[in-house]
């Protein structure tokens, strides 16, 4: 058992010791309103391994032509139903344990210990679901080919507003739906220089002074997530999703669950928090494979596009798009 004793800390004399920890190097303000609600992060209590809802599927030739002139039998049509299943994903956190003593010799205790933690675990918290959601939806829309637009056969390719607008093709006469664009800061800033030299009448200007870029009205969530970069390819590439409003889901399944305890039997007196939490995935339109993925995945398995089933028969009742560049 690792233990932080007192030359894990850093032992200022008279001087002040600010409260400060390594900061989150990466965007993870994405969820809810900042994505207008294509990533979605909400609170459920759900039983079980998997959350799964039923639906009616549409009925191929349910209007067709009468024929005026027949009074023969038909055919009846059924009604069919398939399923939205999302998989459970539990998390531990910690322990985190430290030294009593050595805390004391720093003039800290318990007390600061737990602050300091509870700022960590918020942020990594959050940075895990994240990751983990767009490590989702991006592997299940990769499993559609219909819905992949890859520009690294292009003359340019690297991200352009012609990209952009060949993904949302993708959609056809649904495009309206895609309501946010996902991408990694790579590709952002590329389209970024992209609006400075093609000196789109305003756009650039916006670039220069109020640093916004063209995005075909739709707001862009840059986080430098590892899921969005590609890892199928040795180049290097970058996948940019385009979303539908509740693309991705990730849903606080389980109340979380700390301790905090003072540890005896050690050399020294030692004080431990640990701590445990899950969350349910699901993407628009699909189904985690049971089979296939199983219960609590792990991470390579949530990244595996076999293991989301397309559920919804339309392309375009599905989470996005995605458009894959250098």
């Amino acid at each position: 058992m690792a233990v932080g004793v007192l030359t894990d800390l850093v032992v200022y004399q008279d001087e002040l010791q600010a409260g400060m920890f390594e900061s989150i190097v990466q965007n993870i303000d994405a969820f809810n309103a900042a994505s207008l609600n294509s990533i979605r992060l909400v609170r459920q209590d759900l039983r079980g391994e998997y959350n799964k809802e039923s639906f009616f599927q549409p009925i191929t030739g349910l209007v067709s032509r009468r024929d005026l002139t027949s009074v023969a039998a038909e055919t009846d049509l059924p009604m069919t139903q398939d399923e939205i299943i999302g998989v459970k994903i539990s998390r531990k956190i910690g322990p985190a344990t430290h030294a009593i003593g050595a805390l004391q010799h720093v003039s800290s205790d318990q007390r600061e210990m737990s602050y300091v933690l509870g700022q960590m675990i918020g942020k990594e918290k959050a940075k895990d679901i994240l990751n983990t959601s767009i490590k989702g939806v991006e592997a299940a829309i990769e499993g559609q080919t219909a819905l992949v637009y890859d520009a690294t056969g292009e003359s340019t390719t690297t991200l352009t507003h012609l990209h952009l607008i060949n993904g949302l093709k993708k959609f056809g006469d649904q495009a309206q739906r895609i309501v946010c664009w996902v991408m990694h800061s790579k590709p952002y800033y590329d389209l970024m220089a992209q609006s400075v030299s093609d000196k789109i009448t305003n756009v650039a200007d916006l670039v220069i002074h109020g640093a916004e870029i063209g995005s075909l009205n739709r707001p862009i969530v840059v986080t430098d997530s590892p899921a969005l970069m590609d890892d199928d390819s040795a180049g290097g590439n970058y996948s940019v999703l385009g979303l539908v409003a509740d693309g991705v889901v990730a849903t606080e399944s389980e109340d979380e669950t700390f301790i905090a305890e003072v540890v005896s039997g050690l050399a020294q007196l030692s004080f431990r928090i640990q701590g445990e939490y899950a969350f349910n995935l699901n993407c628009k339109g699909f189904k985690w494979d049971t089979s296939g993925g199983g219960a609590n995945p792990t991470d390579a398995s949530i990244a595996t596009t076999s293991n989301w089933d397309k559920a919804a028969t339309e392309d375009k009742d599905l989470a996005g798009i995605r458009i894959l560049v250098s």
